[in-house]
Protein backbone atom coordinates (compact mmCIF):
# COMPACT_ATOMS: atom_id res chain seq x y z
CA UNK A 1 0.00 0.00 0.00
CA UNK A 2 1.31 3.48 -1.05
CA UNK A 3 1.10 5.97 1.61
CA UNK A 4 1.65 9.61 0.77
CA UNK A 5 4.33 11.42 2.50
CA UNK A 6 4.00 15.27 2.26
CA UNK A 7 7.11 17.47 1.33
CA UNK A 8 8.53 19.77 3.35
CA UNK A 9 8.10 23.18 3.12
CA UNK A 10 10.65 25.74 3.65
CA UNK A 11 8.08 28.78 4.13
CA UNK A 12 11.38 30.95 4.42
CA UNK A 13 12.49 30.87 0.70
CA UNK A 14 8.83 31.36 -0.12
CA UNK A 15 8.48 34.44 1.59
CA UNK A 16 8.85 37.08 -1.04
CA UNK A 17 6.06 35.53 -2.47
CA UNK A 18 3.99 35.27 0.34
CA UNK A 19 4.08 38.77 0.99
CA UNK A 20 3.23 39.53 -2.14
CA UNK A 21 0.25 37.34 -1.94
CA UNK A 22 -1.05 38.15 1.33
CA UNK A 23 -0.55 41.91 0.39
CA UNK A 24 -2.84 41.47 -2.98
CA UNK A 25 -5.82 39.37 -0.70
CA UNK A 26 -5.68 41.92 1.80
CA UNK A 27 -5.53 44.69 -1.52
CA UNK A 28 -9.56 42.78 -2.00
CA UNK A 29 -10.70 42.79 1.44
CA UNK A 30 -9.57 46.52 1.31
CA UNK A 31 -11.94 47.14 -1.59
CA UNK A 32 -14.81 44.89 0.30
CA UNK A 33 -14.58 47.13 3.50
CA UNK A 34 -12.34 50.61 4.00
CA UNK A 35 -14.52 53.42 2.90
CA UNK A 36 -14.51 54.63 -1.10
CA UNK A 37 -12.45 57.97 -0.05
CA UNK A 38 -9.87 56.27 2.02
CA UNK A 39 -9.09 53.25 -0.08
CA UNK A 40 -6.26 55.02 -2.67
CA UNK A 41 -3.84 55.70 -0.16
CA UNK A 42 -4.69 52.15 2.01
CA UNK A 43 -3.94 50.81 -1.66
CA UNK A 44 -0.95 52.24 -2.38
CA UNK A 45 0.54 52.56 1.20
CA UNK A 46 -0.13 48.66 1.20
CA UNK A 47 1.55 47.58 -2.04
CA UNK A 48 4.20 49.81 -1.54
CA UNK A 49 5.28 48.33 1.62
CA UNK A 50 4.37 44.42 0.51
CA UNK A 51 6.95 45.46 -2.44
CA UNK A 52 9.70 46.87 -0.40
CA UNK A 53 9.11 43.82 2.30
CA UNK A 54 9.39 41.12 -0.70
CA UNK A 55 12.84 43.16 -2.05
CA UNK A 56 14.33 42.94 1.83
CA UNK A 57 13.41 39.51 1.81
CA UNK A 58 14.87 37.92 -1.33
CA UNK A 59 18.03 40.14 -0.21
CA UNK A 60 17.67 37.74 3.40
CA UNK A 61 17.42 35.01 1.31
CA UNK A 62 20.15 35.74 -1.28
CA UNK A 63 22.84 35.82 1.99
CA UNK A 64 20.87 32.28 2.79
CA UNK A 65 21.99 30.95 -0.76
CA UNK A 66 25.61 32.13 -0.47
CA UNK A 67 25.56 30.09 2.86
CA UNK A 68 24.25 27.38 1.99
CA UNK A 69 24.14 26.93 -1.54
CA UNK A 70 20.81 26.69 -3.87
CA UNK A 71 17.96 24.49 -3.19
CA UNK A 72 14.81 23.00 -4.25
CA UNK A 73 12.01 24.07 -2.38
CA UNK A 74 8.21 22.34 -2.38
CA UNK A 75 9.20 19.11 -3.69
CA UNK A 76 11.28 20.69 -6.63
CA UNK A 77 8.73 22.70 -7.93
CA UNK A 78 9.86 26.43 -6.76
CA UNK A 79 13.45 26.55 -6.89
CA UNK A 80 15.68 28.69 -4.94
CA UNK A 81 18.93 30.39 -6.94
CA UNK A 82 21.27 32.63 -7.95
CA UNK A 83 19.19 33.72 -11.26
CA UNK A 84 15.73 33.48 -9.60
CA UNK A 85 16.83 35.65 -6.59
CA UNK A 86 18.38 37.86 -8.95
CA UNK A 87 15.77 38.44 -11.37
CA UNK A 88 12.90 38.62 -8.07
CA UNK A 89 15.27 41.35 -6.68
CA UNK A 90 14.77 43.36 -9.74
CA UNK A 91 11.29 42.61 -10.44
CA UNK A 92 10.41 44.15 -6.71
CA UNK A 93 12.49 47.04 -7.96
CA UNK A 94 10.20 47.65 -10.87
CA UNK A 95 7.31 46.79 -8.89
CA UNK A 96 8.18 49.49 -6.43
CA UNK A 97 8.79 52.09 -9.92
CA UNK A 98 6.06 50.67 -11.38
CA UNK A 99 3.72 51.78 -8.75
CA UNK A 100 4.70 55.02 -7.98
CA UNK A 101 3.78 55.74 -11.68
CA UNK A 102 0.70 54.10 -11.45
CA UNK A 103 -0.40 55.84 -8.43
CA UNK A 104 0.61 59.20 -9.52
CA UNK A 105 -2.01 61.91 -10.28
CA UNK A 106 -2.01 65.44 -12.57
CA UNK A 107 -2.50 68.47 -10.32
CA UNK A 108 -6.11 68.30 -11.47
CA UNK A 109 -6.84 64.65 -9.64
CA UNK A 110 -7.24 62.88 -12.61
CA UNK A 111 -5.38 59.50 -12.86
CA UNK A 112 -4.12 57.03 -15.76
CA UNK A 113 -7.36 54.64 -14.74
CA UNK A 114 -11.11 55.00 -15.73
CA UNK A 115 -13.48 56.08 -12.91
CA UNK A 116 -15.34 52.79 -13.14
CA UNK A 117 -14.00 49.95 -15.70
CA UNK A 118 -17.75 48.46 -15.64
CA UNK A 119 -19.47 51.51 -17.35
CA UNK A 120 -19.48 51.64 -21.35
CA UNK A 121 -17.49 54.24 -22.95
CA UNK A 122 -19.02 57.78 -23.75
CA UNK A 123 -22.03 56.39 -21.47
CA UNK A 124 -23.98 58.66 -18.95
CA UNK A 125 -23.06 56.33 -16.47
CA UNK A 126 -19.17 56.70 -17.44
CA UNK A 127 -19.72 60.55 -16.58
CA UNK A 128 -20.83 60.17 -13.41
CA UNK A 129 -18.50 58.24 -12.38
CA UNK A 130 -15.79 60.60 -13.34
CA UNK A 131 -17.89 63.58 -11.92
CA UNK A 132 -18.26 61.69 -8.69
CA UNK A 133 -14.33 61.09 -8.45
CA UNK A 134 -14.83 57.30 -7.98
CA UNK A 135 -11.06 55.76 -9.19
CA UNK A 136 -10.31 51.89 -9.92
CA UNK A 137 -8.31 51.32 -7.19
CA UNK A 138 -8.50 47.20 -7.59
CA UNK A 139 -5.63 48.36 -9.95
CA UNK A 140 -3.23 47.75 -6.43
CA UNK A 141 -4.36 44.11 -5.89
CA UNK A 142 -4.14 43.19 -9.60
CA UNK A 143 -0.55 44.92 -9.88
CA UNK A 144 0.45 42.44 -6.90
CA UNK A 145 -0.79 39.15 -8.32
CA UNK A 146 0.81 39.80 -11.34
CA UNK A 147 4.13 40.87 -9.69
CA UNK A 148 3.51 37.23 -7.25
CA UNK A 149 3.05 35.43 -10.57
CA UNK A 150 6.27 36.88 -12.05
CA UNK A 151 8.34 35.88 -9.14
CA UNK A 152 7.21 32.65 -9.02
CA UNK A 153 7.33 32.08 -13.16
CA UNK A 154 10.98 33.25 -12.45
CA UNK A 155 11.69 30.61 -10.01
CA UNK A 156 9.76 27.36 -11.61
CA UNK A 157 11.10 23.94 -10.91
CA UNK A 158 8.77 22.06 -12.87
CA UNK A 159 6.54 22.59 -15.62
CA UNK A 160 3.51 22.63 -14.18
CA UNK A 161 4.01 25.28 -11.74
CA UNK A 162 5.61 27.12 -14.70
CA UNK A 163 2.17 27.36 -16.03
CA UNK A 164 0.57 28.07 -13.13
CA UNK A 165 2.73 30.96 -12.57
CA UNK A 166 1.80 32.09 -16.05
CA UNK A 167 -1.75 32.69 -15.67
CA UNK A 168 -1.79 34.44 -12.76
CA UNK A 169 1.24 36.95 -13.76
CA UNK A 170 -1.08 37.02 -17.22
CA UNK A 171 -4.64 37.62 -16.05
CA UNK A 172 -4.57 40.71 -14.57
CA UNK A 173 -2.22 42.55 -16.79
CA UNK A 174 -5.04 41.60 -19.46
CA UNK A 175 -7.47 43.04 -16.95
CA UNK A 176 -5.10 46.18 -16.26
CA UNK A 177 -4.72 46.75 -20.04
CA UNK A 178 -8.12 47.82 -20.93
CA UNK A 179 -8.53 49.93 -18.03
CA UNK A 180 -7.57 53.16 -19.72
CA UNK A 181 -8.44 56.79 -18.56
CA UNK A 182 -9.28 57.97 -21.90
CA UNK A 183 -8.95 56.15 -25.34
CA UNK A 184 -10.74 53.28 -23.89
CA UNK A 185 -12.01 51.67 -26.87
CA UNK A 186 -8.50 51.22 -27.71
CA UNK A 187 -7.63 50.29 -24.38
CA UNK A 188 -10.40 47.92 -24.55
CA UNK A 189 -9.48 46.30 -27.61
CA UNK A 190 -6.00 46.42 -26.46
CA UNK A 191 -7.05 44.45 -23.45
CA UNK A 192 -9.28 41.70 -25.51
CA UNK A 193 -6.22 41.21 -28.45
CA UNK A 194 -3.82 40.67 -25.71
CA UNK A 195 -6.05 37.96 -23.97
CA UNK A 196 -7.11 35.89 -26.94
CA UNK A 197 -3.51 35.83 -28.68
CA UNK A 198 -2.28 34.89 -24.35
CA UNK A 199 -4.75 32.36 -24.22
CA UNK A 200 -3.33 30.73 -27.44
CA UNK A 201 0.06 31.16 -25.94
CA UNK A 202 -1.04 29.31 -22.83
CA UNK A 203 -2.68 26.79 -24.93
CA UNK A 204 0.52 26.04 -26.39
CA UNK A 205 2.22 25.84 -23.03
CA UNK A 206 -0.32 23.39 -21.90
CA UNK A 207 -0.03 21.23 -24.28
CA UNK A 208 4.32 21.38 -24.74
CA UNK A 209 3.72 20.58 -21.47
CA UNK A 210 1.57 17.16 -21.90
CA UNK A 211 4.06 15.66 -24.64
CA UNK A 212 7.31 16.66 -22.11
CA UNK A 213 5.26 14.51 -20.09
CA UNK A 214 4.47 11.68 -22.52
CA UNK A 215 7.97 11.85 -23.33
CA UNK A 216 10.07 11.72 -20.36
CA UNK A 217 7.63 10.92 -17.28
CA UNK A 218 8.39 14.15 -15.07
CA UNK A 219 7.11 17.57 -15.16
CA UNK A 220 10.39 18.65 -13.33
CA UNK A 221 13.38 20.34 -14.93
CA UNK A 222 15.83 18.29 -13.35
CA UNK A 223 14.26 15.21 -14.29
CA UNK A 224 13.43 16.18 -18.26
CA UNK A 225 17.51 17.15 -18.40
CA UNK A 226 18.40 13.94 -17.44
CA UNK A 227 16.09 12.41 -19.95
CA UNK A 228 16.67 14.59 -22.80
CA UNK A 229 20.23 12.44 -23.06
CA UNK A 230 19.01 9.10 -22.01
CA UNK A 231 15.48 8.63 -23.86
CA UNK A 232 15.77 7.21 -27.43
CA UNK A 233 13.30 6.45 -30.34
CA UNK A 234 10.56 9.66 -29.37
CA UNK A 235 12.82 12.44 -30.94
CA UNK A 236 10.26 13.80 -32.60
CA UNK A 237 8.10 13.85 -29.29
CA UNK A 238 10.59 15.62 -27.39
CA UNK A 239 11.10 18.14 -30.06
CA UNK A 240 7.21 19.25 -30.67
CA UNK A 241 6.88 19.40 -26.82
CA UNK A 242 10.23 22.33 -26.53
CA UNK A 243 8.59 23.59 -29.21
CA UNK A 244 5.29 24.23 -28.15
CA UNK A 245 6.82 25.16 -24.74
CA UNK A 246 9.50 27.47 -26.38
CA UNK A 247 6.49 29.36 -28.16
CA UNK A 248 4.36 30.26 -25.05
CA UNK A 249 7.54 32.01 -23.38
CA UNK A 250 8.41 33.28 -26.72
CA UNK A 251 4.92 35.01 -26.45
CA UNK A 252 5.72 36.83 -23.36
CA UNK A 253 8.90 38.28 -24.29
CA UNK A 254 7.29 39.54 -27.70
CA UNK A 255 9.75 37.59 -30.22
CA UNK A 256 8.92 37.61 -33.81
CA UNK A 257 6.52 36.04 -34.77
CA UNK A 258 4.68 35.74 -31.54
CA UNK A 259 5.04 39.58 -31.41
CA UNK A 260 1.51 41.00 -32.46
CA UNK A 261 -0.06 41.78 -29.52
CA UNK A 262 3.02 44.17 -28.50
CA UNK A 263 2.45 47.30 -30.32
CA UNK A 264 -1.65 47.46 -30.31
CA UNK A 265 -0.94 46.39 -26.58
CA UNK A 266 1.78 48.87 -25.42
CA UNK A 267 -0.25 52.13 -27.10
CA UNK A 268 -3.66 50.99 -26.00
CA UNK A 269 -3.16 50.16 -22.30
CA UNK A 270 -2.69 53.25 -19.78
CA UNK A 271 1.13 54.19 -19.55
CA UNK A 272 1.75 53.59 -16.44
CA UNK A 273 0.51 49.91 -17.16
CA UNK A 274 2.47 49.61 -20.30
CA UNK A 275 6.03 50.39 -18.46
CA UNK A 276 5.29 48.60 -15.48
CA UNK A 277 4.62 45.26 -18.15
CA UNK A 278 7.07 46.25 -20.46
CA UNK A 279 10.02 45.96 -18.00
CA UNK A 280 9.04 43.45 -15.76
CA UNK A 281 6.76 41.02 -17.81
CA UNK A 282 10.35 40.51 -20.12
CA UNK A 283 12.38 40.48 -17.17
CA UNK A 284 10.26 37.35 -15.94
CA UNK A 285 9.78 35.87 -19.06
CA UNK A 286 13.39 36.23 -20.16
CA UNK A 287 14.36 34.30 -16.53
CA UNK A 288 11.62 31.40 -17.18
CA UNK A 289 13.24 30.85 -20.85
CA UNK A 290 16.96 31.09 -19.47
CA UNK A 291 15.73 28.38 -16.68
CA UNK A 292 14.33 26.07 -19.61
CA UNK A 293 17.24 26.42 -22.22
CA UNK A 294 20.50 26.39 -19.92
CA UNK A 295 19.00 23.67 -17.15
CA UNK A 296 16.88 21.83 -19.75
CA UNK A 297 17.84 22.22 -23.61
CA UNK A 298 21.64 22.16 -23.38
CA UNK A 299 21.84 18.57 -25.57
CA UNK A 300 19.50 19.82 -27.87
CA UNK A 301 21.54 22.83 -29.44
CA UNK A 302 22.30 21.73 -32.56
CA UNK A 303 18.77 20.48 -33.17
CA UNK A 304 16.76 24.23 -32.05
CA UNK A 305 19.50 26.17 -33.00
CA UNK A 306 18.21 26.68 -36.60
CA UNK A 307 14.69 27.69 -34.87
CA UNK A 308 16.43 30.48 -32.29
CA UNK A 309 18.92 32.02 -35.12
CA UNK A 310 15.70 32.45 -37.31
CA UNK A 311 13.79 34.18 -34.21
CA UNK A 312 16.74 35.96 -33.34
CA UNK A 313 17.06 37.24 -37.37
CA UNK A 314 13.00 37.91 -37.77
CA UNK A 315 12.70 39.71 -34.30
CA UNK A 316 15.76 42.32 -34.68
CA UNK A 317 14.80 43.01 -38.24
CA UNK A 318 11.31 43.48 -37.60
CA UNK A 319 11.67 45.41 -34.41
CA UNK A 320 14.16 47.61 -36.33
CA UNK A 321 12.23 48.06 -40.05
CA UNK A 322 8.72 49.07 -38.40
CA UNK A 323 9.91 50.58 -35.78
CA UNK A 324 11.65 53.27 -38.01
CA UNK A 325 8.37 54.14 -39.80
CA UNK A 326 6.31 54.82 -36.29
CA UNK A 327 4.73 57.49 -35.50
CA UNK A 328 3.46 56.87 -32.65
CA UNK A 329 5.68 57.35 -29.21
CA UNK A 330 4.02 54.31 -27.52
CA UNK A 331 3.94 52.70 -30.60
CA UNK A 332 7.89 53.02 -31.49
CA UNK A 333 8.68 52.17 -27.92
CA UNK A 334 6.87 48.68 -28.45
CA UNK A 335 8.67 47.70 -31.75
CA UNK A 336 11.79 48.88 -29.46
CA UNK A 337 11.10 46.46 -27.03
CA UNK A 338 10.52 43.46 -29.79
CA UNK A 339 14.19 44.49 -31.25
CA UNK A 340 15.61 44.44 -27.83
CA UNK A 341 14.13 40.77 -27.39
CA UNK A 342 16.00 39.94 -30.55
CA UNK A 343 19.13 41.60 -28.74
CA UNK A 344 18.52 39.81 -25.36
CA UNK A 345 17.78 36.54 -27.09
CA UNK A 346 21.88 36.32 -28.38
CA UNK A 347 22.78 36.23 -24.95
CA UNK A 348 20.19 33.43 -24.00
CA UNK A 349 21.55 30.95 -26.48
CA UNK A 350 24.93 31.58 -25.53
CA UNK A 351 24.98 29.00 -23.56
CA UNK A 352 27.69 30.43 -21.27
CA UNK A 353 27.55 31.52 -17.38
CA UNK A 354 28.65 34.89 -18.81
CA UNK A 355 25.63 35.01 -20.88
CA UNK A 356 23.24 34.30 -17.77
CA UNK A 357 25.06 37.34 -16.56
CA UNK A 358 25.02 39.36 -19.22
CA UNK A 359 21.42 38.88 -19.76
CA UNK A 360 20.14 39.55 -16.04
CA UNK A 361 22.13 43.19 -16.64
CA UNK A 362 21.05 43.74 -19.93
CA UNK A 363 17.11 43.38 -18.74
CA UNK A 364 17.93 45.60 -16.01
CA UNK A 365 19.42 48.16 -17.75
CA UNK A 366 16.79 48.17 -20.07
CA UNK A 367 13.80 48.03 -17.42
CA UNK A 368 14.96 50.87 -15.57
CA UNK A 369 15.33 53.11 -19.44
CA UNK A 370 11.63 51.93 -20.53
CA UNK A 371 9.69 52.51 -17.26
CA UNK A 372 11.19 56.03 -16.97
CA UNK A 373 10.38 56.62 -20.81
CA UNK A 374 6.94 55.54 -20.63
CA UNK A 375 6.71 57.08 -17.04
CA UNK A 376 7.42 60.45 -18.69
CA UNK A 377 5.01 59.80 -21.74
CA UNK A 378 2.55 60.11 -19.11
CA UNK A 379 3.31 64.00 -18.35
CA UNK A 380 2.95 65.34 -21.91
CA UNK A 381 -0.63 65.97 -22.85
CA UNK A 382 -2.65 67.25 -25.48
CA UNK A 383 -4.41 70.92 -25.27
CA UNK A 384 -7.50 71.55 -27.22
CA UNK A 385 -8.41 74.91 -29.11
CA UNK A 386 -9.65 76.21 -25.60
CA UNK A 387 -6.57 75.70 -23.91
CA UNK A 388 -8.01 72.40 -21.14
CA UNK A 389 -5.12 69.91 -21.03
CA UNK A 390 -6.66 66.47 -21.94
CA UNK A 391 -5.08 63.04 -22.83
CA UNK A 392 -1.27 61.85 -23.54
CA UNK A 393 0.27 63.51 -26.03
CA UNK A 394 1.77 60.24 -28.09
CA UNK A 395 2.12 61.31 -32.02
CA UNK A 396 5.79 62.14 -32.38
CA UNK A 397 4.94 65.74 -34.41
CA UNK A 398 3.49 66.60 -30.37
CA UNK A 399 6.91 66.18 -28.84
CA UNK A 400 8.60 69.18 -30.86
CA UNK A 401 10.38 71.83 -29.06
CA UNK A 402 9.67 70.71 -25.63
CA UNK A 403 12.95 70.91 -24.79
CA UNK A 404 13.22 74.19 -24.55
CA UNK A 405 9.55 74.43 -22.78
CA UNK A 406 10.41 71.41 -19.92
CA UNK A 407 14.42 70.99 -20.64
CA UNK A 408 14.80 68.40 -17.26
CA UNK A 409 11.97 66.11 -18.69
CA UNK A 410 13.47 66.51 -22.58
CA UNK A 411 17.24 65.26 -21.22
CA UNK A 412 15.58 62.46 -18.99
CA UNK A 413 14.21 61.31 -21.93
CA UNK A 414 17.40 61.30 -23.82
CA UNK A 415 19.07 59.58 -21.52
CA UNK A 416 16.77 57.09 -22.09
CA UNK A 417 16.50 57.26 -25.55
CA UNK A 418 20.44 56.86 -26.09
CA UNK A 419 20.72 54.16 -23.13
CA UNK A 420 18.19 51.98 -25.61
CA UNK A 421 20.51 52.64 -28.65
CA UNK A 422 23.31 51.73 -26.77
CA UNK A 423 25.46 54.35 -26.58
CA UNK A 424 28.94 54.72 -24.31
CA UNK A 425 28.37 55.61 -20.75
CA UNK A 426 25.13 54.01 -20.29
CA UNK A 427 24.02 51.14 -18.65
CA UNK A 428 22.42 49.92 -22.35
CA UNK A 429 25.88 49.97 -23.68
CA UNK A 430 27.56 48.13 -20.89
CA UNK A 431 24.36 45.43 -21.71
CA UNK A 432 24.82 44.90 -25.20
CA UNK A 433 28.65 44.98 -24.82
CA UNK A 434 28.25 41.86 -22.31
CA UNK A 435 25.38 39.97 -24.46
CA UNK A 436 27.64 40.37 -27.81
CA UNK A 437 31.00 39.40 -26.00
CA UNK A 438 29.21 36.22 -24.45
CA UNK A 439 27.44 35.44 -27.99
CA UNK A 440 31.10 35.93 -29.45
CA UNK A 441 32.66 33.72 -27.31
CA UNK A 442 30.35 30.76 -27.88
CA UNK A 443 30.97 31.37 -31.94
CA UNK A 444 27.54 33.17 -32.73
CA UNK A 445 29.95 36.20 -34.06
CA UNK A 446 27.52 36.50 -37.62
CA UNK A 447 24.25 36.89 -35.13
CA UNK A 448 26.42 39.95 -33.54
CA UNK A 449 27.60 41.48 -36.70
CA UNK A 450 23.77 41.69 -37.72
CA UNK A 451 22.81 42.90 -34.03
CA UNK A 452 25.55 45.33 -34.83
CA UNK A 453 23.70 46.17 -37.31
CA UNK A 454 20.59 46.51 -36.52
CA UNK A 455 21.24 48.46 -32.99
CA UNK A 456 22.57 51.19 -36.04
CA UNK A 457 19.88 51.14 -37.35
CA UNK A 458 17.41 51.47 -34.37
CA UNK A 459 19.42 54.34 -33.50
CA UNK A 460 17.69 56.47 -36.03
CA UNK A 461 14.35 56.53 -34.48
CA UNK A 462 15.73 57.28 -31.28
CA UNK A 463 17.20 59.74 -32.46
CA UNK A 464 14.57 60.82 -34.43
CA UNK A 465 12.80 62.39 -31.05
CA UNK A 466 16.36 63.64 -29.56
CA UNK A 467 15.98 66.10 -32.91
CA UNK A 468 12.28 66.87 -32.37
CA UNK A 469 12.54 67.86 -29.15
CA UNK A 470 15.49 69.93 -29.27
CA UNK A 471 15.92 71.15 -32.42
CA UNK A 472 12.67 71.41 -33.77
CA UNK A 473 10.11 74.23 -33.70
CA UNK A 474 6.83 73.59 -32.22
CA UNK A 475 3.39 73.66 -34.29
CA UNK A 476 1.93 75.82 -31.95
CA UNK A 477 0.93 75.64 -28.01
CA UNK A 478 -1.01 72.45 -29.14
CA UNK A 479 1.31 69.98 -26.39
CA UNK A 480 1.70 70.84 -22.28
CA UNK A 481 4.08 69.28 -19.68
CA UNK A 482 1.80 68.61 -16.65
CA UNK A 483 2.74 68.40 -13.25
CA UNK A 484 1.58 65.65 -10.85
CA UNK A 485 1.74 64.98 -7.38
CA UNK A 486 5.22 64.14 -7.84
CA UNK A 487 5.58 60.43 -7.57
CA UNK A 488 6.15 59.79 -11.24
CA UNK A 489 8.93 62.45 -10.73
CA UNK A 490 10.78 60.06 -8.02
CA UNK A 491 10.41 57.23 -10.58
CA UNK A 492 11.98 59.04 -13.77
CA UNK A 493 14.54 60.62 -11.04
CA UNK A 494 15.48 56.99 -9.91
CA UNK A 495 15.71 55.45 -13.40
CA UNK A 496 17.81 58.32 -15.35
CA UNK A 497 20.54 58.13 -12.42
CA UNK A 498 20.56 54.26 -12.40
CA UNK A 499 21.05 54.48 -16.18
CA UNK A 500 24.30 56.54 -16.18
CA UNK A 501 25.47 54.99 -13.12
CA UNK A 502 24.71 51.70 -14.61
CA UNK A 503 27.19 52.88 -17.57
CA UNK A 504 29.67 54.95 -15.81
CA UNK A 505 30.14 52.58 -12.70
CA UNK A 506 28.53 48.95 -13.97
CA UNK A 507 31.54 47.03 -11.80
CA UNK A 508 29.43 46.19 -8.79
CA UNK A 509 26.04 44.92 -10.27
CA UNK A 510 27.55 43.08 -13.19
CA UNK A 511 30.02 41.34 -9.74
CA UNK A 512 26.22 40.66 -8.72
CA UNK A 513 25.17 39.40 -11.49
CA UNK A 514 28.23 36.90 -12.37
CA UNK A 515 27.93 35.59 -8.74
CA UNK A 516 24.09 35.16 -9.48
CA UNK A 517 24.95 33.03 -12.54
CA UNK A 518 24.29 29.72 -11.60
CA UNK A 519 21.39 27.37 -11.91
CA UNK A 520 20.83 25.00 -9.62
CA UNK A 521 21.79 21.56 -12.12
Amino acid sequence: MNTFVAPEVDWGALTPVLILLAAAVAGVLVEAFVPRGARRGVQLLLSLLATAGALVAVVWRWTVVQDAGPTAVVGGAVIEDGPALAVQALLAVFGLLGLLVIADRTETGEGAFVAQAATRPGSVDEADATRTGMAQTEVYPLVLFSLSGMFVFASAGDLLTLFVALEVLSLPLYVLSGLARRRRLLSQEASLKYFLLGAFASAFVIFGIALLYGYSGTIRLEGLAQAVPATVGMDWLLLAGVVMLLTGLLFKIGAVPFHAWTPDVYQGAPTPVTGYMAAATKLAAFAALLRVVYVVLPDMGWDLEPLMWGVIILTMLVGTVLGIVQTDVKRMLAYSSIAHAGFILIGVIALRSVGIAAVIFYLLAYGVATLGAFALVTLVRERDPEGNVTGEATHLSQWAGLGRRNPALAVAMVAFLLSMAGIPLTAGFIGKFWVFSAAVDSGAWVLVLLAVLASAATAFFYVRLVVLMFFTEPDGETTAVVSSEGLTTVAVAVCAVATVLLGVLPGPVLSLATDAAVFLP
